[in-house]
C-alpha cells in the first residue's frame, strides 16, 4: 500500500471510505513511460478507443476544468458476447501529487443532457480510477494502479461478472503497454510530446 502518507496510501483511504459494499477490483502493472506522460495517455479522451479495445466510443460531453470533464463511455460486449454493451456517464478528474504522483478518479453521476437509452443498459462506476507513480529506481517507467468497482446492471448473474472481470483488466493493462508503444513511434519523426494536455484549457 506504501508509506501511511503516500499518494497511493490516501488514494486507498479514499476508496475504502467510499466502497459501495460491491465486488471490487485492483490490478497493477509496470509500463514503460514517465508517470507525467502515463497520466496524460490516460487522460486524453481523443485516443482512448484507439488503444482501448474494451471500448466502442469514448466522448467528452461537458469540459469543466483543464483537469475535469464528464464523459460518455461505450463499452464493446465481452465475456463471449454474453455480456452487451453498456454505456456510463463519469465524471473524470486528474489530480497531481508531490512526489511526481497522478490520480485520475473517475465516478458515475446524473447527466440529464444523456439519459439512459433503449440502446443500451446504463452501467454505473462507483468510486474509481488510477494512480500513476513513479518509479524510484527507473525514471523510465511507472507503476499504474486501477481500482474498479462497477455495476454493470442488467440481468447478469454475478458468476459471470466474476469470472470475466480479472481477465479484462489484465487485458487493459497490455492495452496501456501496447498503446503506449505506438504513441511512441510517432516521437522519431520530430513528434514532440509536452507533458499534460491541454485540450481541456479554458477559452
Amino acid at each position: 500500500m506504501g508509506p501511511p502518507n503516500s499518494p497511493l496510501a490516501k488514494f486507498n483511504e479514499i476508496l475504502n471510505f467510499l466502497y459501495f459494499g460491491n465486488h471490487r477490483y485492483r490490478v497493477e502493472g509496470m509500463i514503460p513511460e514517465s508517470t507525467s506522460k502515463l497520466s496524460d495517455f490516460l487522460f486524453k479522451p481523443e485516443n482512448r478507443v484507439t488503444w482501448d479495445k474494451a471500448l466502442k466510443m469514448y466522448n467528452i460531453v461537458l469540459k469543466i476544468d483543464s483537469d475535469t470533464f464528464i464523459c460518455h463511455t461505450i463499452t464493446q460486449s465481452f465475456a463471449m458476447g454474453s455480456i452487451s454493451p453498456r454505456d456510463f456517464i463519469d465524471l473524470v478528474s486528474l489530480k497531481h501529487y508531490e512526489g511526481n504522483t497522478d490520480v485520475i478518479s473517475v465516478t458515475s453521476v446524473d447527466f440529464p443532457a444523456y439519459p439512459p437509452s433503449s440502446s443500451y443498459i446504463r452501467g454505473y462506476n462507483h468510486a474509481c480510477g488510477y494512480i500513476c507513480l513513479p518509479v524510484q529506481e527507473n525514471p523510465a517507467y511507472s507503476k499504474l494502479v486501477m481500482f474498479v468497482q462497477t455495476e454493470m446492471r442488467g440481468k447478469l448473474a454475478p458468476s459471470i461478472i466474476e469470472a470475466t472481470m480479472p481477465s479484462n483488466l489484465v487485458s487493459f493493462m497490455l492495452n496501456v503497454k501496447d498503446g503506449i508503444k505506438t504513441q511512441k513511434i510517432p516521437s522519431r519523426h520530430g513528434y514532440h510530446h509536452n507533458g499534460h494536455s491541454s485540450f481541456l484549457k479554458k477559452k
